[in-house]
């Protein structure tokens, strides 16, 4: 019976409907008695479950596969390239919790006659299955989130189909704000991303839609609205028809949940014990050695002071050689309100720099890169430094073979991403890029992983569907490419 219940929230979500007012008792709105609840009531704890539950999965997953920090519990983590299978299941439960919401509220916008939100339920909708497929591969999207009708078996769906549906949806959220009507102020106060802000939100939406055109940009297969390539997209997006997708164009416009230290919008990480934020793991030295080498100001935000000066340990160390501490997490990043990133600004200029650099695009990828990387410490309200752009490791070189300058727009971004959900490692197993020191201890044939496996109580709950979906994406490991790598 625990089992049967879990499967209700892994194919519909049945248990998200106490997700949407937990932490947001104001509201005294339960969507699962109320068919008719206004789209307003879901926005908020939707997002802030969702952005919530990616940083914590950061710290323990991203933040360890690429090398920000490293574990000192001498035991096989994801530094040394290992996932348990029971890792899936957090993912798999939460973000299909909150894609009901999602779809509730674009159903209840169009009861309403809603445009704006009808937008925002795609642009999140698309975002959130975005981070499903390109964690595990195929997975149940046509059939999901429909155990109110009765269906609890779900097929899984092919990436290939999956991105060609989410691009439609994307294209539906920038036409529906075209009317740039902007939320009620009652509205806008339950909106903790863009406060109502519809500009804000297209915006938004169009830079996840070039997020994830780069995501699938090493296929040529005609996905993409009008029997388009990505990179045949990309040019439209940006050069060809670049008036009708506005972008994110400057930090203040970046997608962040700035969380206010006043519940519910509070960093997850400001109930922890602080032992359990900074004790148990250690800066990583490539994390910590770039910031040094450049006299980065970021350094100071993201890192303790060891012995001072700041230190790093290596990742994927041996087993039984547990390095001495040094640089940690300060405590003011458990409350800092800019953990709250889903795309921002720097992220948007790095994506243009490298379509520009590959010629998918027309543009400068100079003036992209130097205006990501510069941004990226703006950002977080600091003066970039004196000879930055010009420093050995940042210069852009026109003289540097595409390799290089691949690598310089990724380790900027690879910094621009921090603490923001699995992108640095999605982008790595698109490109390999930043290049990452592999450590002597590290397992898995010092490969890294591909994908995250489906959680195992899929295997049984679904099996049919599930025997499908591994007979055609490969074997249910972390070794199985999904679509996109290539």
């Amino acid at each position: 019976m625990k089992k049967l219940l879990a499967y209700f929230l892994l194919t519909t979500a049945l248990g998200g409907i106490s997700a949407c007012t937990k932490g947001f008792e104001e509201l005294n709105v339960n969507p699962n008695q109320n068919p008719s609840v206004i789209p307003e009531t879901l926005l908020a704890p939707a997002l802030t479950g969702i952005v919530k539950n990616n940083m914590d999965r950061a710290m323990r997953i991203t933040h360890e596969l690429m090398q920000v920090h490293v574990s000192r519990v001498d035991t096989d983590e994801f530094h040394r390239y290992v996932s348990r299978s029971a890792e899936a299941d957090n993912l798999w439960n939460t973000w299909y919790t909150q894609l009901t919401d999602f779809r509730d509220m674009y159903n209840s916008a169009v009861a309403v006659k809603s445009n704006t939100f009808m937008a925002i339920a795609r642009i999140c909708e698309v975002w959130t299955f975005s981070l499903l497929t390109d964690t595990f591969g195929d997975v149940p999207y046509t059939e999901a989130l429909q155990g109110r009708a009765g269906l609890l078996q779900p097929k899984f769906d092919k990436q290939e189909d999956i991105y060609r549906d989410l691009f439609v949806k994307l294209e539906e959220a920038n036409d529906l704000l075209k009317t740039n009507v902007n939320l009620s102020a009652d509205q806008a106060q339950l909106d903790p991303l863009f406060q109502g802000n519809a500009l804000k939100w297209r915006k938004f939406g169009n830079s996840l839609y070039l997020r994830l055109l780069m995501r699938v940009s090493n296929r040529t297969d005609a996905i993409a609205p009008g029997g388009l390539s990505p990179q045949a997209k990309l040019r439209d997006l940006v050069n060809t028809n670049a008036g009708n997708y506005p972008l994110i164009a400057n930090n203040a416009e970046s997608a962040i949940m700035r969380w206010t230290g006043t519940a519910p919008y509070q960093s997850p990480f400001q109930t922890w014990r602080t032992a359990d934020f900074n004790a148990f793991s250690s800066m990583s030295e490539f994390f910590i050695n770039n910031l040094t080498s450049w006299n980065d100001p970021r350094l100071a935000k993201w890192a303790t002071l060891s012995n001072g000066t700041y230190e790093g340990i290596p990742s994927g160390y041996v087993p039984g050689q547990i390095p001495a501490a040094k640089s940690t997490y300060p405590t003011a990043l458990m409350t800092e309100p800019l953990l709250g990133n889903i795309l921002n600004y720097p992220e948007v200029q790095l994506l243009l720099a490298e379509a520009a650099l590959r010629g998918w695009i027309t543009g400068d990828a100079k003036a992209y890169y130097e205006t990501g990387a510069t941004n990226g410490i703006t950002l977080w309200g600091l003066a970039a430094p004196t000879g930055f752009l010009t420093s050995p490791d940042v210069q852009w070189s026109a003289t540097s073979t595409t390799a290089t300058k691949l690598d310089q727009i990724h380790v900027q971004k690879y910094y621009a991403l921090f603490c923001t959900d699995f992108q640095q490692w999605y982008e790595y197993r698109r490109t390999g890029h930043p290049v990452l020191p592999i450590g002597p201890g590290v397992r898995n044939n010092r490969q890294m992983p591909a994908r995250i496996n489906y959680p195992v109580y899929v295997q049984s709950l679904n099996q049919l569907n599930y025997q499908a979906a591994v007979a055609d994406q490969g074997a249910d490991d972390i070794n199985t490419k999904v679509w996109w790598q290539l």
